[in-house]
């Protein structure tokens, strides 16, 4: 399984204080060492975090790929356009919330959606949609002919009942394997920490996932090195 290290929260530390340390490019370069096979950023619409130039000196200074989560909002189509990243993840982004709360509804969005993605996928660049784990969403991912899939594992990772973490895993369970009978390659990421990713692990048909504040906390005791190797050693282990 791979594991797509998100950047963001370099940033926010960076934009604190306003400063150009530290820089989310050194991270990238040091998340790559350690093992990871993408990295990740979200250029939100509020700059909260990462901001345009952080997306253009990924995209030229990582050896992987670069997965761009964003909103399908104008400006930053415009931007991803012309970054042209390996892959973006289209994402429902509100200003009010502090990391993003809930999957796309597909459903609903299927014509704004549609239109982007021919776009993006005109210009060779990869599709993602981030879903709650939802079976009418996937099939709605499906006639988009979008590559990729990413569940989102936020109410897996919240739940504090043994007995709803497992229905929640068990959903997560019957919509990727529902993704790939459509023929979807399955990511998933959101909430998921050193203790709770084994489980999700374990589920065959995802192939990888994106994790980012955990990684960085983790990072604040141990160091952002052995923080990812400690990640890639959990996400590597064999179903």
């Amino acid at each position: 399984m791979r594991l797509g290290v998100n950047v963001d929260h370099i940033a926010t530390l960076r934009q604190a204080r306003k400063t150009s340390n530290p820089d989310p490019k050194d991270a990238a370069r040091i998340c790559e060492q350690a093992g990871a096979s993408s990295i990740v950023c979200h250029l939100r619409e509020d700059r909260r975090h990462i901001q345009d130039t952080d997306v253009w000196r990924l995209r030229q200074s990582i050896t992987t790929r670069l997965n761009l989560e964003m909103s399908i909002a104008k400006g930053i189509v415009a931007i991803a356009l012309a970054v042209k990243p390996a892959q973006v993840t289209l994402v429902p982004e509100r200003r009010q919330e502090l990391t993003t709360e809930g999957g796309l509804d597909i459903v609903n969005l299927r014509g704004r959606l549609k239109r982007v993605v021919r776009t993006f996928q005109e210009r060779g660049i990869e599709v993602s949609l981030f879903v709650d784990p939802i079976i009418r969403q996937l099939q709605a991912a499906q006639d988009l002919g979008v590559e990729m899939i990413e569940l989102h594992t936020g109410r897996y990772a919240e739940a504090s009942a043994p007995r709803l973490r497992l229905h929640q895993l068990r959903q997560l369970s019957k919509a990727a394997q529902a993704a790939r009978k459509l023929e979807i390659s399955v990511a998933a990421g959101h909430g998921l920490d050193y203790d709770n990713v084994s489980a999700v692990v374990e589920i065959p048909e995802i192939e990888e996932l994106n994790i980012g504040y955990a990684i960085i906390r983790r990072a604040l005791f141990v160091g952002l090195q052995d923080a990812v190797r400690e990640m890639v050693g959990l996400v590597s282990v064999p179903s």
